[in-house]
């Protein structure tokens, strides 16, 4: 079976700043969100991390830094017996004109068309306008987190708690889809 489960990064797995994650001592996971991921990945699910890093391209950190980063997530989750099975992160600024920065869908699409996702199946959670609209145009189901920039994503666009699941955080999200209820 292949059953899939996006995250965004920042403000959904680790604490986010307007400032950027620029470090691996700035990378801190949010309370529950690692163990909510092992439990996500052995109840049977694969582990996608979907995320605009325009830090990159701003100059603000380095390649390696991104990497020390995905590897502090990693051995996380390996250290439960876990796994993150596709990682996709967009490395351009906002006006670089690619099709993979959120809102576009393209690192969405680069998921389904290499993994055979089934989009229309797949639960997507973010934190931001962009993570909603990216996974809403992919044909995905997206669902927004109160933690990171959650609740100031609520504050300007109310509506979109009339439209899709809200969550307090990506533990919570993960009960409620484990116990069926979603």
């Amino acid at each position: 079976m292949n059953r899939w489960i996006i995250l965004d990064r920042d403000g959904v797995i680790n604490a986010d700043s307007d400032a950027y994650i620029k470090s691996l001592d700035e990378w801190r996971p949010l309370p529950g969100a690692i163990d909510a991921m092992a439990r996500l990945y052995h109840a049977g699910y694969r582990l996608a991390v979907i995320t605009n890093q325009s830090g990159l391209a701003r100059g603000l950190f380095q390649r390696s830094d991104l990497d020390a980063m995905h590897r502090r997530l990693a051995e996380l989750l390996t250290a439960r017996g876990a796994r993150i099975d596709a990682l996709y992160f967009c490395p351009h600024g906002p006006d670089d004109g690619c099709d993979c920065r959120k809102p576009a869908p393209g690192m969405f699409l680069r998921l389904a068309a290499k993994h055979g996702v089934d989009l229309g199946r797949t639960w997507a959670l973010g934190d931001a306008y962009r993570d909603i609209q990216a996974a809403e145009a992919a044909g995905a189901r997206p669902a927004l987190v109160r933690t990171g920039k959650g609740e100031r994503t609520l504050a300007a666009h109310p509506d979109l708690a009339e439209r899709f699941p809200v969550f307090a955080s990506l533990a919570e999200f993960t009960d409620r889809f484990l116990e069926g209820t979603l």
